[in-house]
């Protein structure tokens, strides 16, 4: 069965819960305005994708943990976008949650989903309870404090940025969410699990620096050279296009090494290597040197 076919219907559900009863018509429709079209759903992917590895011998309990990394994924970008934060107008080739429905409901869509994505768990918990509660813990410490998501926006307000600790934070936290939490939906020990997600993530956070300084705001289908107008660290800067890439490519080996034993361990190295081909940017011929 396609991924796709397991995510997108557990993540209509759950939007749908939300907009039931007498909910407020305009936060009803920028709930799925915020999640719909998705993106590349590659944080639920990556769930999925262990938990079968791992035998997913609780496939519900699974399509619930990837949807809830989606919902907390979702939420942060309709909390980054707000002009107290990178006060972007684009998301996703439309306009931003803020610039479609306002700031106020966009900071209750952002709330809201949050909270959803920890109602999705809790629903979990009733078809296997310690499994559910290990995931309700991974996803609270994936998206608050010290560090989690939280922590990584709060970095931007420090007068000096741990980088390290920033992008482990920001970017990584959610993709540590996703090997552990597709682990433990599997009944396997998360913690083995956390390498993977780590480099993933910062395979990503490399590969965002490369795309956000190379390409422009057509392309990216969001603001383009934000790490360069709001004076970010990044890997271009730090290393420059060329390096940046070698590093990437070094990260995404190392992910696939990283990969514990199990079942399907064949099926997620292709998984990774097919992440590793999508993550890559193509340079443009100035920068092709």
């Amino acid at each position: 069965m396609p991924l796709h076919s397991r995510i997108e219907p557990t993540i209509a559900a759950a939007i749908a819960a939300g907009q039931g009863g007498k909910a407020p018509p305009k936060l009803a429709r920028a709930l799925d305005y915020a999640v719909n079209p998705g993106g590349a759903r590659i944080r639920p992917t990556i769930c999925l994708s262990v938990a079968m590895a791992c035998g997913d011998g609780q496939p519900a309990v699974a399509n619930a943990a990837a949807t809830a990394i989606e919902l907390i994924h979702c939420a942060s970008l309709v909390h980054d976008d707000m002009p107290c934060f990178d006060d972007a107008d684009i998301r996703r080739g439309k306009p931003s949650v803020h610039k479609a429905f306002g700031e106020p409901l966009a900071l209750l869509t952002g709330d809201s989903l949050i909270i959803m994505s920890f109602e999705v768990l809790a629903r979990a918990a009733a078809i296997d309870p310690a499994r559910g509660i290990d995931l309700i813990r991974i996803l609270g410490e994936s998206t608050g404090m010290p560090g989690g998501i939280c922590a990584g926006q709060g970095w931007e307000s420090e007068a000096t940025i741990d980088l390290g600790a920033y992008h482990r934070a920001k970017t990584g936290a959610l993709f540590t969410a996703a090997t552990r939490m597709g682990a433990a939906a599997a009944g396997y020990d998360p913690e083995a699990w956390t390498e993977l997600g780590a480099r993933i993530g910062e395979a990503f956070q490399v590969a965002d620096d490369l795309r956000d300084a190379l390409y422009d705001e057509d392309t990216l289908g969001k603001p383009a050279h934000q790490d360069e107008i709001h004076n970010r660290p990044n890997a271009v800067s730090e290393l420059g296009v060329r390096g940046a890439i070698r590093r990437l490519e070094d990260i995404l080996s190392g992910a696939i090494a990283s990969i514990p034993s199990c079942p399907g361990e064949a099926a997620l190295c292709e998984m990774v290597r097919k992440q590793a081909e999508r993550l890559t940017p193509v340079v443009p011929a100035q920068h092709a040197v």
